[in-house]
């Protein structure tokens, strides 16, 4: 195939900065477009965004789409919402990125209101999840050394089966998912896995050198596994009875979603350390953080773990204004009343195609009848239907709508589930 010719720039464009609009491309031939030139490390639904606003989103042909996903929770205050925007404007007129060699203005608000907001001492700023998490492994492990008296590379993290933590080339060396691991060994050592919601196995993977137990409060991937009450607090007790740290990755299941700030605060527990992303950038920048203990991240020192861009201005700007929102309370609210009219309507829909389904506030995975296709094919039949979600393992698909929506948006998602499901639209 021949690479499409790219138009010249006009020396007044350069002069200005600015670009030049692209020809205008259908979804069918932007979508050719991309074949050749990126690598096929996704494989998204046949639509191309082009515009969106609040819950809704708009390809280039114009067609709308309900959003029930919300970037896997990164949008959870929506697309482009006023105040995230604003506080974005505002930055972008004064100043964006100094690296971490200088102070700016903005971090230090941004760690107190954030430490405040989690319960948590310390913040330690990055930018992707699996950066947050990739930092988390490495101060534990100094933890370890330094605190436990673990001996000199000897440290073990304990982690669930069937876990999503990113794909970086040490978190996949404790994936139990084989197409994330396939292909990209040797794996990083130092790591046990045990069955998620078992706390007999638990408790019999923790030894002297370990140095934390690193899990999912609700594990997203894996297709919304909500956990059996009580288990949260059983690996806080462990963890506080042999001297383990408890690491908390809440970068899907927090900031909202699940009707509270955090999703172990359904279970009154506090871990030694919180992993966050996703929503903390407010569908606008990356931002993520590690948010613990003193006596956890005082152990790293200067030049022993750095990002360029981690806690840059922009970043944090946007950081504080996600946290003034949550601090509200609004959006834990809506998520709980809200979750409700989701779980009512995913109810009713069981023996419609749907088989059984796990949710907490604003977030579910729904089991379909296999006989009625996969994930993968509900998820495209719903895309007809102007709605937008996506599968995870076999026949289930995960619905995780941004925090903002309406309970008729709401509703009218569930009646395009059940007519996909019982007419096979």
């Amino acid at each position: 195939m021949t690479a499409p010719v790219v138009p010249a720039r006009s020396p007044e464009a350069v002069a200005a900065g600015v670009s030049e609009a692209a020809p205008a491309r259908s979804s069918a031939e932007l979508i050719r477009a991309e074949e050749p030139v990126l690598a096929h490390n996704y494989h998204p639904l046949p639509v191309v965004v082009a515009r969106a606003e609040g819950t809704w989103v708009e390809d280039v042909e114009g067609r709308r789409y309900l959003d029930m996903l919300a970037g896997y929770s990164a949008l959870n205050f929506g697309h482009r919402h006023p105040l995230l925007i604003e506080a974005a404007h505002r930055q972008l007129d004064r100043l964006t990125l100094t690296s971490r060699a200088f102070h700016h203005d903005r971090l230090a608000g941004f760690a107190e209101r954030l430490a405040e907001l989690t319960g948590l001492d310390m913040v330690l700023p990055m930018n992707t999840g699996a950066e947050a998490v990739e930092s988390g492994i490495k101060v534990a492990r100094k933890w370890a050394y330094e605190v436990k008296g673990v001996p000199a590379d000897r440290a073990t993290i304990v982690v669930a089966a069937e876990n999503f933590h990113g794909r970086t080339t040490t978190i996949v060396s404790f994936s139990t998912d084989e197409t994330a691991r396939t292909g990209f060994g040797p794996f990083t050592p130092g790591f046990r896995i045990v069955p998620y919601n078992d706390l007999a196995a638990l408790e019999a993977a923790v030894d002297e050198t370990t140095a934390a137990v690193l899990i999912e409060p609700i594990q997203g991937e894996a297709g919304v596994i909500i956990p059996d009450d009580g288990y949260l607090a059983g690996v806080r007790e462990l963890t506080r009875r042999t001297n383990t740290l408890f690491i908390a990755d809440e970068i899907q299941s927090g900031l909202g979603r699940t009707g509270r700030t955090l999703a172990v605060e359904h279970e009154g527990v506090v871990p030694d350390v919180v992993l966050l992303g996703k929503a903390l950038g407010g569908g606008i920048v990356p931002v993520s953080a590690v948010v613990g203990r003193r006596e956890v991240l005082s152990v790293l020192r200067p030049g022993e773990h750095g990002s360029t861009f981690g806690g840059n201005p922009l970043a944090a700007a946007v950081g504080t204004a996600v946290v003034e929102l949550l601090a509200t309370g609004e959006f834990q609210r809506r998520a709980t009343e809200l979750g409700t009219v989701l779980r009512d309507g995913l109810t009713g829909l069981v023996g419609k195609g749907v088989v059984g389904f796990r949710s907490r506030g604003l977030w579910a995975g729904v089991d379909i009848d296999p006989a009625l296709g996969t994930g993968r094919e509900v998820s495209e039949r719903l895309m007809r239907e102007g709605v937008l979600v996506k599968d995870t393992h076999g026949s289930t698909v995960r619905l995780a709508p941004p925090l903002t929506i309406t309970g008729e948006e709401l509703g009218a998602a569930l009646a395009a589930l059940e007519r996909v499901l019982t007419r096979r639209v």
